[in-house]
C-alpha cells in the first residue's frame, strides 16, 4: 500500500497552530491539501482488526482571511483481517500474540510505523475489563508508531462505532432521530443520533460471547457472571457442562432481546434490565424512529441465511442475532441497513470520529505527545473576575498524590470576541491560578471551547516573560472527569491531533 495518510482516534481534533516558540507561526504557506496516514487498532472482546486510512485536510480560506482547516476526504486505505482476540486466560490479553497480529498486519499493508503521522489503539467491550489492559495498549501504541493512545470506554465506543455503521450521517440526511446498536461479544453499545447529532449514549452487558460452547460438541465452556445469576434464579437448564441447543437456549436469548427493547423504550424496564445495565442507558426524550446494528451480532440480523450452524463461532451471538431479527426492534422500528457490522469500530476509530477544531492556537515547544492528562474544569461562575484564580488554586490540590502536583488541562469555557482588556484578565488570574505549577516547573496548559487561544497564549507567554512553556488550544468541549491526549504536530507543524476521552459521554 502507497502511503496516503489519514488519521484514527477517538474524539479527535486537528487543531491550527498560531505561534511557536512566542512568534507566529508560519502557517500561511500552509499546502492547500495535504494527506495524512492514520492507523487504528481495535482490541474488542471477541476480534481484533486494524485499518490504515487517508485523511485529507484543506484550507479552505482564502488568502486574505485567517486558515480554515476542513476535512474534505476520508478513505479507508487498508483493512486487516479479522481476527480473534487473543487471551492467555479470561482476565489477561496474550500482548506478544497481539503484537505479532499487528507486526504482520503492517506487513501486508506495506507500512512502515515511521510513516504513521497519526493514530490511537483502543481497548472496547469485555477486553477493557482486564487486567493488563492497560498495559497492553500503551506498549502497542509504541510498538506501532508514537501516535496518541485512546483507550475507548463504553460511551465512547458507542459513538465511534454509530459513527462507523454511519446511522450519525442517515439520521441527519433523513431529519430523524436513530438508534445504533453495536452488539458485540461481551457488551451492546447504543448511541442515539438526532439529525446527526450524537445526544446521548449507553452500553449493556449483552453480547454473543457470553455464553461460549464447544464448536464440535455443543457443550457450554463459559456462562458470563450476570447470566449466570439470571440462569440460577430463574432455574434455567443451562450451566457449564450442558449440550447448548435452540431450545434451551431460547429463555435467556429471550431475556437478553428484552433487555435491548427496554433500552429504548419499547418495554417497561424490570430488575434485569438493571442489572445488565454496564454504565448507564440511553435518556432521549424523543421518539426513537430508526434503528441500526452494527457488531459481530449484526450479520446475523441481517444476513441470517449466510449461516447454517448456530454454533459455528463457539458462542451464541447467531442465536442472539436470530432472536433480534424477530423482536419489537425489527418490528416497530425502521431498521437501516449499516455501512459497516464487525467493523463498525475500527472503521469509526480510523475514518469517522474527525473533527476539524479552532482556527489559531498556541505552543511555545515542540514538547508532544502529552498523554493521559486529567482536565480541571472551571464553571461559569468560577471564571468570573476576581474569582478564576482561587478556583484554579483550590482544585489544584485535586489533583496532587503524595504532596507532589500533576500535570493537570486547565479547561474554561472563555467569552465569545473579548476585548483585549478582557483577555489580559484572563492571563493574570490564570497565572495567579496556576503557580503551583509554574513552580513545578510544569507547562501552563489552557483548553478553551471559545475561539481566543491564539491571542490568550501569546498574552500569558509575554506575562511569563518568554521562558515558560504555554500550550494553549481551543475550541474543544471539556468537561469535569475527562482526560485528553496531544498528540505530535502534524501537518508541517502547524495542526496538532488532540483524543478527549471521556468517562461518561456528555451531549455537546
Amino acid at each position: 500500500m502507497k502511503r496516503e495518510g489519514s488519521h484514527a482516534t477517538n474524539s479527535f481534533n486537528l487543531l491550527y497552530c498560531g505561534s511557536i516558540a512566542g512568534k507566529p507561526a508560519i502557517c500561511g504557506g500552509y499546502k492547500l491539501k495535504e494527506e495524512l496516514l492514520s492507523v487504528g487498532i481495535d482490541l474488542g472482546t471477541s476480534t481484533t482488526q486494524l485499518i490504515f486510512s487517508k485523511l485529507i485536510v484543506e484550507n479552505m480560506a482564502t488568502s486574505y482571511t485567517v486558515p480554515r482547516m476542513v476535512i474534505t476526504q476520508k478513505q479507508i486505505q487498508y483493512k486487516s483481517d479479522i481476527y480473534f482476540t487473543p487471551l492467555v486466560d479470561q482476565t489477561r490479553i496474550n500482548f506478544e500474540e497481539v503484537r505479532r497480529i499487528v507486526e504482520k498486519e503492517y506487513q501486508k499493508a506495506g507500512v512502515k510505523k515511521e510513516q504513521i503521522d497519526t493514530g490511537a489503539v483502543i481497548i472496547t467491550g469485555e477486553t477493557a475489563r482486564k487486567e493488563n489492559a492497560e498495559e497492553v495498549v500503551n506498549a502497542l501504541s509504541g510498538f506501532a508508531g508514537d501516535f496518541v493512545v485512546a483507550t475507548a470506554g463504553p460511551d465512547l465506543e458507542s459513538v465511534i462505532s454509530g459513527k462507523g455503521a454511519g446511522t450519525d450521517l442517515y439520521s441527519k440526511e433523513h431529519h430523524v432521530t436513530a438508534v445504533n446498536m453495536d452488539i458485540g461479544g461481551g457488551t451492546s453499545n447504543l448511541a442515539v443520533f438526532q439529525r446527526g447529532d450524537t445526544i446521548d449514549t449507553g452500553c449493556l452487558d449483552i453480547g454473543g460471547r457470553l455464553i461460549k460452547v464447544e464448536a464440535r460438541t455443543h457443550k457450554i465452556t463459559y456462562i458470563a457472571p450476570k447470566l449466570l445469576q439470571i440462569i440460577e434464579k430463574e432455574k434455567m437448564p443451562l450451566a457449564v457442562g450442558t449440550v447448548a441447543d435452540k431450545q434451551n437456549l431460547k429463555p435467556i436469548l429471550q431475556m437478553m432481546v428484552k433487555v435491548l427493547e427496554q433500552s429504548v423504550g419499547l418495554k417497561e424496564e424490570d430488575e434485569y434490565f438493571n442489572l445488565m445495565i454496564t454504565n448507564k442507558n440511553i435518556q432521549c426524550k424523543d421518539q426513537i424512529q430508526c434503528i441500526s446494528f452494527s457488531g459481530g451480532v449484526a450479520d446475523a440480523i441481517y444476513h441470517p441465511e449466510k449461516f447454517t450452524d448456530p454454533f459455528q463461532f463457539g458462542d451464541i451471538g447467531i442465536l442472539l442475532g436470530e432472536a433480534i431479527k424477530d423482536s419489537l426492534l425489527v418490528r416497530q422500528l425502521k431498521v437501516i441497513e449499516s455501512d459497516e457490522t464487525i467493523r463498525a469500530t475500527v472503521v469509526g476509530a480510523g475514518s469517522h470520529t474527525t473533527e476539524i477544531s479552532g482556527s489559531t492556537i498556541t505552543y511555545t515547544s515542540d514538547a508532544f505527545p502529552v498523554k493521559n492528562l486529567p482536565v480541571l474544569k472551571l464553571t461559569r461562575e468560577e471564571e468570573q473576575p476576581g474569582k478564576l484564580a482561587d478556583a484554579i488554586k483550590r482544585k489544584l490540590d485535586w489533583f496532587r498524590v503524595e504532596e507532589k502536583l500533576a500535570q493537570v488541562a486547565i479547561a474554561i469555557d472563555g467569552e465569545r470576541n473579548p476585548s483585549f482588556s478582557r483577555v489580559q484578565i484572563y492571563a493574570k488570574d490564570i497565572l495567579m491560578g496556576a503557580e503551583a505549577l509554574i513552580e513545578a516547573k510544569l507547562p501552563v496548559i489552557v483548553i478553551v471551547e471559545s475561539d481566543m487561544a491564539k491571542v490568550l497564549g501569546q498574552t500569558m507567554y509575554h506575562l511569563l516573560e518568554w521562558n515558560k512553556e504555554v500550550i494553549c488550544l481551543d475550541s474543544i468541549h471539556l468537561s469535569e472527569g475527562d482526560y485528553i491526549d496531544i498528540g505530535r504536530p502534524i501537518a508541517e507543524g502547524c495542526v496538532l491531533p488532540v483524543v478527549v476521552k471521556t468517562l461518561v459521554f456528555k451531549t455537546q
